[in-house]
Formats: C-alpha cells, sequence, structure tokens
C-alpha cells in the first residue's frame, strides 16, 4: 500500500503573477486513482498517493490556467487510460503518451482521437527511470509520428550524447526539463551548451520546467533562473512551460504558486511570457485559438 502522504502541496498558494488568459501548463502528471487505473506491475517507482484530474483541475483553476498537456506517468506504464480519461473530462486539454517505438500506427491513430500529440522516452543515466527503446528505434518511429502530426518528448541528462541524433529528428522533439542540466553548473558547462546546440535547429523545442529539480538549492530556486531564462532568450518561440504536478519524487513538496511565480523571471515582457504560456503550446499542441 502507498504511503498517503502526497507529493504535492494540497493548498499551495495563490501566485502573485497573473498569467496571460490562455496560459497552458504542458508538463503534469495524474497518478490514479488505483481503484480504476492501477500502478504497471513493471514500474520503477511507486506514488505516495493518488493524483486525481479533479485535484489537478482545481489547482489549474487556482493558478488561472486555462489549458493542459497531461504527460502519461512511467507509474502507469504504457496503459495510457488514466490520462485519456482526463482528456476525456476536459477539451482544453492535450496529451503525451508512453508507447513503445515499436507502437503500430492504427493505436497511433487511437491515441491521436482521444487528444494525444506525441509520445515520450526516457533517457536518464540513473535514477528512477528505466532505459526502454534505442534512440535509433526512436527515430524510426518518428517517420510514422510525421503522418499524424505528433512530436517527440525526450526525457534526458544525456544531451551531449543524444543531441546530434534529435538533431536529425524528421519531426519537433521537446526536450524536457530543461535537459536536466545540474543548475550548480555554470550556463557555458558542454552539458547545457550541447542543449542549446540541439536549439538552433528549428524543430527542437525546450520545457522550462524542473527549476526545483535541477536546482541544488531551496525554494525559489535561484540557482535554476540563468539556464531557464537563458533558454526563453535563445530559443522563446520554442519554449514552453510546465509545473511538472504532482512532483513526484522529490524530497522536498514544492507549492506550485511559487513554481508559477518563477514565470516572472524566465519570461519578464508581457510579449515573453504570451509566446510562452499562450502562442507556443497552441502552435506545438494544437490548441484551438
Amino acid at each position: 500500500m502507498a504511503d498517503p502522504s502526497p507529493s504535492f502541496n494540497p493548498n499551495p498558494r495563490k501566485p502573485r503573477l497573473t498569467l496571460p488568459a490562455g496560459a497552458c501548463d504542458t508538463h503534469f502528471h495524474v497518478f490514479g486513482p488505483q481503484k480504476r487505473f492501477p500502478f504497471a506491475p513493471e514500474r520503477t517507482y511507486t506514488p505516495t498517493c493518488d493524483a486525481p484530474r479533479e485535484t489537478l483541475f482545481a489547482l489549474h483553476a487556482k493558478m488561472g490556467i486555462a489549458r493542459g498537456v497531461v504527460v502519461q506517468s512511467a507509474a502507469h506504464g504504457f496503459d495510457n487510460s488514466a490520462a485519456a480519461d482526463l482528456l476525456a473530462a476536459n477539451r482544453n486539454y492535450r496529451g503525451v503518451a508512453l508507447a513503445p517505438a515499436s507502437t503500430s500506427t492504427t493505436e497511433l491513430k487511437r491515441l491521436h482521437a482521444q487528444g494525444f500529440r506525441g509520445v515520450r522516452f526516457h533517457y536518464m543515466g540513473t535514477g528512477h527511470l528505466a532505459k526502454g527503446d534505442s534512440i535509433a528505434d526512436v527515430l524510426t518511429m518518428a517517420k510514422r509520428l510525421a503522418e499524424i502530426g505528433w512530436h517527440l518528448q525526450i526525457h534526458t541528462d544525456q544531451m551531449a550524447e543524444l543531441g546530434p541524433a534529435l538533431a536529425k529528428s524528421p519531426v519537433p522533439v521537446v526536450i524536457d526539463h530543461m535537459g536536466r542540466v545540474d543548475a550548480g553548473k555554470d550556463v557555458d558547462h558542454p552539458d547545457f551548451r550541447a542543449l542549446l546546440a540541439l536549439l538552433k535547429h528549428k524543430h527542437a523545442w525546450v520545457k522550462v520546467s524542473g527549476s526545483e529539480r535541477i536546482s541544488r538549492q531551496d525554494a525559489p530556486w535561484k540557482d535554476a533562473a540563468p539556464f531557464s531564462r537563458k533558454l526563453v532568450q535563445e530559443a522563446g518561440e520554442r519554449a514552453v512551460w510546465g509545473s511538472d504536478w504532482p512532483h513526484p519524487n522529490l524530497k522536498v513538496v514544492p507549492d506550485d504558486g511559487d513554481l508559477v511565480d518563477l514565470i516572472a523571471d524566465m519570461a519578464p515582457t508581457d510579449t515573453e511570457r504570451s509566446a510562452l504560456l499562450v502562442d507556443n503550446p497552441q502552435r506545438l499542441y494544437g490548441f484551438t485559438a
């Protein structure tokens, strides 16, 4: 039985920053409810409690978020049912699935009809997420993703290794959590330079999410600020923001109000915030205006 203590703050403060109309959170998960959507037997981690869509919708309303992109949880594996349930409940949301590179185009089209617009792969050197398909297999799959207008989402701390291959992708590539660079390093570090090099390619995107993951500090995670700001400056037309709710596998539970307020440092002008939160997600995920 999972520990009942939540990985998320059940009563986050209302952010000081007012988000633009149509603001989108492009990265969060739902867990369970386990009675309806059991966790995958082969999972590499177990969430501490349910984090259902109703709780997510209430959080977004409080934060001033109108749209969202649910990212299939590794805890649920390749069964995308919990995410699909959220998509069925709100047409202002899209999804990113987990699926093997061998998944048939017929199955991908079924997921597309449910509201999914991309597929995520993990390449973490250490930690709670296991490796799966090779990057060569993923790029072969990408040729079929192009047929249905999908993108790849890559969660990795190995940008220097994977960047050259991802530069050849036939579909958009979205890099999670600022490439999981160690915020204790300088923005000139090779790990971060590899991400910036990939972003010179017009099909490459980045999520300025996960400040609390890459930081070596407590909230408000000031050491991560130079990285998120640099990414918005360098690739502002292909950067999107995400909360990463409900924040699994963190030692300290963040306040989502703090995370929203970080956007003011990442994108200090109204024009930058509108691009980050409204215009860019609309183009990438196919939201209607």
